[in-house]
């Protein structure tokens, strides 16, 4: 018996917690039922990462446009524009892993503004999986999300098309006719007509047939390429010197001292200029030096201008010299190509049209400064060209065009369009030496040599240079962090592929294409009495639920 003072023990009472809601529960299940399709797709993502340089499994773009094609048909649009995200940023990342020399911030920041294409991709893809001949339109799309990526924000990005992985494939030779923009779409339908016959070997309603009929048309497209002629004669030729010079150290710094690099460069030029003098060298018609070949503005600096003189003067012949030049105001500079004759001294240049935002310029440079010291970097925005990289060097009319503004096609097009006969690439890429970024831009370069039908010349300062022939093949190229001359005879070509008789027309109906192909399908589903956003057959989409939730 428990004395009058004493409280009686109880049994600690259970702790209960109060079961989830219901829209939280199904919240948590939808999570863990889409895990398995998000991990498919970042894998996805990281294999079309590896069809690109410096890894060049092409073959992995295929199946990269066949898994997001297969990932996101059946799904709404919000559930596609997930799986699309989850796809684009780790190919982003991948992709662009050059660009941790800047900061992985960069890179990661970067990546997330271009995945978000690859998200609208992946809700238009659900859509269009409800019309007859989805893979046609899923090619289309893949056109439009490029276009789109190529002008926004901020001038565009066009790292990662899927042209830019087939440029020594059998696709390539389709650039003589519409552009990259064709090859992508080429790639593209073959990839999703590839996912279309997987996907018919499978489920309830299986058709053999069906898939053979599919994996046939996209072998058919893998070969088209084979049949078209990429033409390559040439009744004129010129000689051709090109100079990488190197620099003292690759990243940020890659300058080093003031002249060094300039030092470089005219010290390879002199050399040349000896080795020809002693009978051991051939003498060439013009010399190609890097962008930013020249670290000090020689219209500024006398012992710049002095130094690039003399060696122009060595060699005996026209040179076209990269270089910084002050102006037109305080705040700006100008990244130049400068014809320099050993003569008559500097003549025609050219500026760069489309500086690198966040590289060469800061935008809203007030308010990020404030926010981000890094940029103060950049101490003066590169102030944009206004006209083309057309140019007489010598016997050859040339046209250049300045590192990253390869990737773009009107601006490559209209050089050709005003009669360069040659084509030049001025680049720097010591900033991302050994980072894959110079593979990467080689192959840009030698998809404009086959779209255009013209040589191309890469001079860059520390690698990769190169001498690439109208057909894309490389005929010589350097090593990177490496001092180096690439002497070769190319041709000076003066007739037009299709591509460049068509110009931006095919890549402006196929985006607009798939475009539409998206509006029908939305009209289709409300006529049906069905959800907007609903995408893919019911047998599709039990044949592909089978093989993933």
């Amino acid at each position: 018996m428990a004395l009058p003072f004493q409280a009686e023990r109880s049994e600690p009472r259970p702790v209960t917690v109060p079961a989830p809601s219901g829209r939280a529960a199904r919240a948590a299940a939808k999570v863990r039922a889409g895990l398995p399709r998000t991990g498919l797709a970042v894998l996805a993502g990281l294999l079309l990462a590896l069809a690109f340089p410096p890894f060049d499994l092409w073959p992995l773009s295929l199946v990269g446009v066949a898994a997001l094609s297969l990932l996101t048909l059946g799904r709404t649009a919000r559930q596609a524009a997930w799986t699309g995200f989850a796809f684009g940023l780790p190919f982003f990342l991948l992709l662009l892993s050059w660009l941790r020399v800047v900061g992985w911030d960069a890179t990661i920041g970067l990546s997330v503004v271009e995945a978000l294409f690859l998200a609208a991709l992946g809700a238009g893809l659900a859509l269009t999986s409800r019309l007859p001949g989805w893979p046609l339109w899923a090619a289309c799309l893949w056109v439009t999300q490029e276009w789109a990526r190529d002008r926004l924000p901020l001038g565009g990005f066009p790292w990662g098309r899927l042209a830019f992985a087939n440029t020594a494939t059998p696709f390539t030779p389709l650039a003589a006719l519409g552009g990259a923009p064709l090859v992508t779409f080429a790639v593209a339908l073959a990839g999703a007509l590839l996912g279309w016959a997987a996907l018919r070997l499978r489920g309830p309603r299986r058709a053999p047939k069906a898939a053979a009929l599919a994996a046939l048309g996209a072998v058919a497209t893998l070969l088209a390429g084979y049949v078209v002629p990429v033409p390559t004669a040439a009744a004129d030729t010129v000689k051709v010197a090109v100079i990488q010079g190197n620099v003292p150290n690759p990243g940020m710094d890659f300058l080093g001292r003031p002249m060094m690099v300039l030092n470089n460069h005219a010290a390879a030029t002199e050399k040349l200029a000896a080795d020809i003098k002693a009978g051991k060298a051939e003498k060439p018609d013009i010399v190609i030096w890097p962008e930013n070949s020249s670290d000090l503005d020689p219209f500024s600096d006398p012992l710049a201008y002095r130094r690039i003189d003399d060696a122009v003067k060595a060699i005996g012949v026209p040179t076209l010299v990269g270089t910084l030049v002050d102006g037109p105001d305080e705040q700006h500079v100008q990244n130049e190509g400068i014809v320099w004759d050993p003569k008559t001294g500097p003549g025609a240049s050219y500026t760069k049209q489309h500086p690198v935002p966040f590289g060469e310029y800061v935008p809203f440079r007030d308010q990020l400064m404030k926010v981000i010291t890094r940029l103060q970097r950049v101490a003066r925005d590169f102030y944009p060209g206004d006209h083309n990289g057309v140019m007489q060097l010598g016997p050859a009319r040339i046209g250049d065009v300045i590192c990253f503004e390869v990737a773009y096609d009107e601006i490559v097009r209209d050089t050709v369009d005003k009669g360069a006969r040659v084509l030049v690439v001025q680049t720097n890429n010591a900033t991302y030496a050994k980072t894959g970024q110079p593979e990467q831009q080689l192959a840009m370069s030698r998809l404009r040599a086959v779209e255009h039908g013209r040589a191309v010349l890469i001079a860059a300062t520390s690698g990769i240079s190169a001498v690439i022939a109208p057909d894309g093949t490389v005929q010589q190229r350097t090593e990177e962090l490496t001092a180096a001359e690439l002497s070769a005879t190319v041709p000076l070509r003066d007739g037009t592929t299709v591509a460049d008789e068509v110009g931006a027309a095919p890549e402006w109906t196929l985006a607009v294409g798939g475009l539409l192909a998206c509006g029908a399908a939305v009209l289709i589903g409300r006529r049906r009495g069905t959800r907007p956003l609903a995408a893919g057959t019911p047998a599709e989409r039990g044949s592909l639920d089978q093989v993933v939730p």
